[in-house]
């Protein structure tokens, strides 16, 4: 009797980990008003995205890893960045509610991934505070002549550790956020002093792309080691490798490596998705917003890139310093100042409801869920003050731990795992079968996951059974469960044989010197792949319109997410660490939750 009862119990936990939300239960407690139109959207996208990254990012890449082929490291991102975003876009006209990929992966594949979806999500909003943080006080100790850092370092580094020094104006610019962010303002008001702000953004980053044109010398593109030396470096120069000249002077693994680093430019545009209970007409206007804000972004920063790598010389950007620090290299001291304040401006007002709210907010949609304690959904309403001063000081003691490079590697391994996890929801969903309203509502009154496992089983068709025949020729027009369920088996191996092509491209030398054992193996994984992808072309795709769809399905969520594999390969083992510790962290909450009486008041 104990083992069979163990049996039923680790029975019903496998069933509540795969157990899916339906779009029945995603109705808002509260009704919205809808006030932002296309417009607004895409510019929410565009001053979301074009934020901190692009005024340290592209003078890191180019000065460290990839020279003036930095402009290849922009493009490469913004194509990954451009495949996520379509996947998003089709999820929003799919499911018109707030959640983001969070939501998307817990109607698609369940409640486990859910949580990782979620969990990984909070992580990110916490190392996007550290990063603007960081760079707020980097752009503003810029514009005062670093007399801030320079007074940290003369007297207060004396007297504690050099890390603390380094970090307390970190620490005041937190008090002054949180400050801030207690503050309200109406919504409209804000949404009018945004654009104005995003179009500021826009001016100024023109105003560097046409002064490239004006004073960017071309022969910056084409560096040779002679140029080292008439200037008087060498390898081991002060300002860090040098390469070996030309327009990539740190070859293609330093492209790799630059694109995976200018990735974290572009994240941003979720926050559309996020605001499609605002939106106007969310199924149309929401995957405008997205693609147009993200061809916009990746416009900016190829021109961006375009001009820094032709003004000044890639290998006198010095690490951390700034975007508009290129002025002070041509000579043009009043552009500096103006292009810099320009940038602290935006950036302040970028940060305002992005510094504690977007964490508030995902802590509750998961303790709404069922996936955490509802204490903490309490702490984000009726407690939202306590828990605004209590995260606050967290990131304030945070700081103190880690750097802004690293910052900026967690936020993209993050967010690349999020954009693929949507990317495999995409190839699911479009495959699977479509549920009656009478079957939703069935599913939505069931308590226990047996129930409904056995509802399944009574609606699936008896007579279907898996033959190699059925792989190739389903002899359906339209998606049924056996279908659905080839998909979901093929998509997964197609996940794990991605990922280890991925591994052999990154870590296998032998590949590009002709060694014929990883040439054999990435051959082999390239004919599976090939043929578990025909049999996903061969079965039957769902047919309900949608006013935006992800095209050429299933290539470009696979390409979505062989490509974020990829950038993730180029991580470090320590990032890898520090992510599996966080998630160990949540995991334990996760347990945690489930092992308390269930609260009938916690799902909604």
């Amino acid at each position: 009797m104990p083992a069979r009862m163990l049996c039923q119990k680790l029975r019903r936990l496998g069933q509540k980990l795969v157990r899916k939300r339906t779009v029945e239960q995603l109705v808002p407690e509260m009704a919205p008003d809808r006030i932002l139109s296309t417009l607004d959207l895409v510019a929410l996208g565009v001053g979301r995205t074009v934020g901190v990254g692009i005024y340290i990012l592209a003078n890191e890449v180019a000065g460290n890893q990839a020279g003036p082929s930095t402009v290849i490291c922009f493009l490469v991102a913004g194509l990954t960045a451009l495949l996520a975003g379509l996947c998003y876009a089709e999820f929003s006209a799919r499911i018109p509610h707030s959640g983001s990929a969070y939501l998307y992966t817990y109607v698609t594949m369940g409640e486990i991934w859910a949580f990782i979806t979620g969990w990984n999500l909070v992580i990110n909003f916490v190392t996007d505070a550290f990063i603007m943080i960081h760079i707020w006080k980097l752009i503003f100790d810029n514009l005062i002549g670093k007399q801030i850092s320079e007074t940290m370092h003369e007297s207060i580094s004396q007297h504690v550790p050099q890390v603390f020094a380094d970090n307390l104006g970190c620490v005041a610019v937190v008090l002054l956020l949180l400050f801030i962010e207690i503050q309200s303002l109406n919504d409209r008001w804000f949404f009018i002093v945004f654009k104005q702000f995003t179009l500021v953004k826009l001016l100024v980053l023109c105003c560097v792309i046409i002064s490239g044109f004006i004073k960017g010398n071309p022969h910056n593109w084409k560096l040779t080691e002679e140029d080292y030396i008439q200037a008087g470096l060498n390898d081991t120069s002060s300002l860090g490798p040098l390469g070996s000249g030309g327009f990539v002077p740190f070859g293609f693994q330093g492209i790799l490596l630059g694109s995976a680093t200018c990735f974290y430019a572009y994240i941003g545009f979720e926050n559309i998705v996020i605001r499609d209970e605002r939106a106007k007409h969310p199924q149309r206007s929401i995957p405008k917003g997205i693609v147009v804000s993200l061809l916009i972004c990746c416009l900016l920063y190829f021109g961006v890139s375009v001009a820094l790598t032709l003004m000044m010389p890639y290998y006198q950007l010095r690490p951390r310093s700034t975007l508009p620090e290129v002025f002070l290299y041509i000579g043009w001291a009043p552009a500096y100042y103006a292009v810099a304040f320009a940038t602290f401006c935006s950036i302040f007002v970028s940060t305002y409801r992005g510094f504690m709210v977007p964490i508030q907010w995902m802590i509750y949609m998961m303790a709404k869920g069922g996936l955490l304690s509802p204490f903490f959904a309490r702490m984000c309403t009726d407690l939202r003050l306590f828990s605004t001063v209590l995260l606050g000081i967290g990131v304030a003691l945070s700081l103190f731990l880690f750097g802004i490079t690293f910052l900026m590697y967690s936020r993209s391994v993050g967010t690349l795992i999020s954009y693929s996890l949507v990317a495999f929801c995409v190839l699911i969903v479009r495959y699977q079968p479509e549920r009656r309203k009478e079957e939703n509502e069935a599913q939505v009154q069931e308590e226990t996951e047996a129930n409904e496992a056995q509802m399944q089983e009574e609606t699936a068709p008896a007579a279907e059974k898996l033959t190699l025949r059925r792989l190739f020729f389903p002899g359906s027009p339209t998606p049924t469960p056996l279908s659905g369920r080839i998909v979901y088996v093929c998509s997964s191996l197609l996940v794990l044989l991605l990922t280890l092509l991925s591994l052999v491209l990154a870590h296998w030398p032998g590949l590009l010197s002709g060694d014929p054992l990883p040439i054999t193996v990435v051959v082999l994984l390239l004919v599976l792949i090939t043929g578990i992808t025909g049999v996903i072309w061969r079965q039957p795709q769902s047919s309900t319109p949608l006013p935006f769809k992800v095209p050429a399905v299933p290539l470009l969520p696979l390409l979505s997410i062989f490509v974020n594999v990829c950038l993730m390969m180029q991580m470090t083992f320590v990032m890898w660490i520090w992510f599996g510790i966080w998630m160990l962290f949540g995991f334990a909450l996760y347990v945690l939750k489930q092992c308390l009486p269930l609260n009938p008041n916690s799902r909604p």
